[in-house]
């Protein structure tokens, strides 16, 4: 019943904030580097957030179904619900959201009384230091949701695949939450867009997705959340790493990204975005076969599946 409800008050926020967001001209208009042609409203991703926090606020105050610890770690997230809600309407510094993101993972790392141990499967990472690896990976998750959010459909497909998958396989009830949330939005999301999600929903996404990761980095499902993650954080960080390597300048927009590319071929934002949910059927369906204890084996092989996916995306592109 909860998930209903979380599911109506998002599609009902959507609308909404839809509506306000065309009276004050909060829209995104199409450059050279968008992947999209028409003018649109962008903020969507607030709904989202309402409706998720509201619906785990519900399972911490009345039900009980969600830890004091998890509550507070995933509430951290608001302070980048609000700078990004402010970049949407008025661009912000990049010091400034980084600033903030720093802010919420230091404060979701406290909730969750810190992180000093990572179960990678074949090895476990031990001591304080770990804290550090965490706050990174916090970080580059609220980044690259953001990067990653390019064309119709395509974030908030991620996010629903992860939280149904993860609930599915790591039995966690507030992903279906999220689920919920963010599947009211993806319905005026799905291509054609008439409503943006906006930094207000990608950044926040990702960093409450590195908290449900984190809250489980000791046991053997941790691997499992990487391999959930793989499409988006193969993606970013390969991109990320054949620019270092090209000496581009990194913070400036591009679109070299798998899902760009793919568009390039003349594959439309719902084509693109099927296509890459294949990898992530294929990713859930090992995970669902092995043991937990093997799931750095999944992991390996999905690594292996982009690397061979990416370099067939490039070659095609070399040759046109």
């Amino acid at each position: 019943m909860l998930v209903l409800v979380v599911f109506t008050m998002s599609v009902l926020l959507t609308l909404l904030i839809r509506q306000v967001a065309r009276r004050h001209a909060i829209v995104d208009t199409p450059n050279e580097r968008s992947s999209h042609t028409v003018t649109t409203p962008r903020g969507g991703g607030l709904a989202i957030m309402i409706a998720f926090f509201l619906g785990i606020g519900y399972l911490f105050f009345v039900t009980a179904q969600i830890s004091p610890t998890l509550y507070s770690a995933l509430f951290a997230a608001l302070p980048i619900v609000a700078v990004s809600l402010l970049d949407d309407i008025r661009p912000q510094s990049a010091r400034i959201r980084l600033m903030v993101q720093l802010l919420s993972a230091l404060l979701a790392l406290y909730a969750l009384g810190g992180v000093t141990q990572m179960n990678l499967g074949i090895i476990t990472l031990e001591g304080f230091w770990v804290n550090g690896v965490a706050l990174l990976m916090l970080l580059w998750l609220t980044n690259l949701f953001n990067f990653l959010d390019g064309i119709d459909g395509y974030a908030a497909s991620e996010t629903l695949f992860i939280a149904l998958s993860a609930s599915f396989l790591f039995n966690i009830e507030p992903l279906l939450l999220l689920a919920a949330a963010t599947a009211g939005f993806l319905l005026f999301n799905w291509h054609k867009a008439s409503i943006f999600m906006g930094d207000v929903g990608s950044a926040p996404l990702g960093f409450i997705v590195g908290v449900f990761a984190l809250n489980e980095s000791g046991s053997e499902h941790f691997v499992g959340w990487i391999v959930l993650v793989s499409l988006f954080l193969f993606d970013a960080t390969l991109t990320l790493l054949r620019r270092l390597r090209n000496k581009e300048k990194i913070w400036i927009a591009h679109k070299k990204h798998m899902y760009q590319r793919l568009h390039q071929w003349g594959l439309t934002h719902s084509e693109v975005v099927l296509l890459l949910m294949r990898y992530n059927a294929l990713a859930l369906l090992l995970l669902w076969l092995v043991d937990a204890r093997y799931y750095w084996i999944v992991l390996l092989i999905v690594s292996i599946i982009f690397v061979i996916i990416s370099k067939i995306v490039d070659r095609k592109k070399a040759f046109e």
